[in-house]
């Protein structure tokens, strides 16, 4: 007899797709990080969240825009985006963290607006 309901999606535990793990293999990546997929990417033999990450990569998306996009946590996306960063399937743009002048500046228009 089954549990689920017609209309339920079985839930998958969220260390079940990092095989356990909870830190990236990467450091540094912020939530903020854009991704794109490597152009072989589509053909990689992947299953999963990690072939709708390279999906959804296909344009430029951050590690947060893709926690969104498919439901799940954002420590899992950074672990499997990391993974993917690693095997070369997705490529981050570390662009260097904004100055302090930089933020001071940004927050000084906004408050004359």
């Amino acid at each position: 007899m089954s549990t689920w309901s017609a209309d339920e999606e079985p839930v998958v535990r969220p260390f079940m797709l990092t095989g356990g793990r909870t830190e990236p293999m990467r450091e540094g990546l912020r939530i903020e990080t854009q991704l794109r997929a490597a152009p072989a990417a589509l053909s990689a033999p992947l299953r999963f969240e990690s072939r709708r990450i390279v999906e959804l990569c296909q344009r430029p998306r951050s590690v947060a825009d893709l926690s969104a996009a498919l439901g799940a946590p954002l420590g899992v996306v950074r672990v499997i985006v990391a993974d993917l960063i690693t095997q070369g399937l997705v490529l981050a743009d570390d662009a260097e963290p904004m100055s302090t002048a930089l933020i001071e500046r940004i927050r000084d228009r906004v408050r004359a607006l």
